[in-house]
């Protein structure tokens, strides 16, 4: 089942007399359980083409279907729904609310459900933290936990709502490579039980860590295929989760 159909996609910008054709003519499938990387040089469309997909910039011309609904006659406060219900965002820069903490972070797009159809937010996000490693780490804010950690915080965040997929700018653009590992290694997880990721990324390297990767110039797809030599990320989760309680006792004791 496709979770994403772009049909005869196109976005141009008009800058006085200059039309800029930022995507053009793009037809693409995603299929649920798929892990896609997106690259491409500057000025391919991979960003445009991130915007439309994360219900932040509609085509000019073509139609996207997300989920099974068409979202091309969608106004503004049901693009807002789609981006709340149906896509878990994870950004290069965290974008955490650096005076909440992780657990307050993780529990934000709860309250903005107007379905009424997610009980209990406060649960709900300390499940998601548990989930990716961080459930000893709930009061802490931004400031008190690394890069990594961060982005964990974000994944989080993303997952909480139980969207349709995950779409990822560059997640890993400011993390080492240790964190990096980290950071893929939950993708790669998440993607193992399921969960649909669609990936911005201009490094190879983390590219080889998903299945699919999608290049892009001019507007348009040039090559698309399955990642022939896949990357295992070298971090075991629950390892990483005992090791970090431990880490917390130790903290905890006098």
């Amino acid at each position: 089942m496709a979770i994403i159909e772009l049909r005869g996609i196109q976005r141009r910008y008009e800058i006085g007399d200059i039309v800029v054709r930022a995507i053009r003519g793009l037809d693409l499938d995603v299929e649920e359980g798929e892990f896609v990387a997106i690259m491409g040089p500057s000025g391919s469309g991979k960003s445009t083409l991130m915007n439309t997909l994360g219900c932040l910039d509609k085509p000019t011309e073509g139609t996207y279907v997300l989920d099974g609904l068409d979202t091309s006659a969608a106004g503004p406060d049901e693009f807002a729904d789609i981006r709340n219900g149906k896509i878990g965002f994870v950004f290069q820069g965290f974008n955490l609310l650096s005076r909440t903490s992780a657990l307050e972070n993780v529990e934000l797009p709860l309250f903005y459900d107007r379905s009424g159809s997610k009980a209990d937010p406060r649960a709900r996000a300390k499940a998601a933290l548990t989930d990716v490693g961080l459930g000893d780490r709930l009061d802490h804010m931004p400031n008190q936990l690394s890069g990594g950690q961060q982005q964990r915080v974000a994944i989080a965040r993303a997952m909480v709502n139980d969207p349709a997929f995950i779409l990822a700018d560059e997640p890993t653009g400011n993390l080492d490579t240790e964190m990096t590992l980290e950071v893929m290694s939950l993708f790669q997880q998440l993607n193992e039980r399921g969960k649909t990721v669609v990936m911005v990324t201009h490094e190879p390297e983390v590219a080889a860590y998903t299945k699919r990767v999608i290049t892009m110039r001019d507007g348009a797809i040039v090559s698309d295929a399955p990642v022939t030599e896949r990357r295992r990320a070298a971090v075991d989760l629950d390892a990483w989760k005992k090791r970090h309680a431990r880490i917390a006792v130790a903290e905890a004791s006098p």
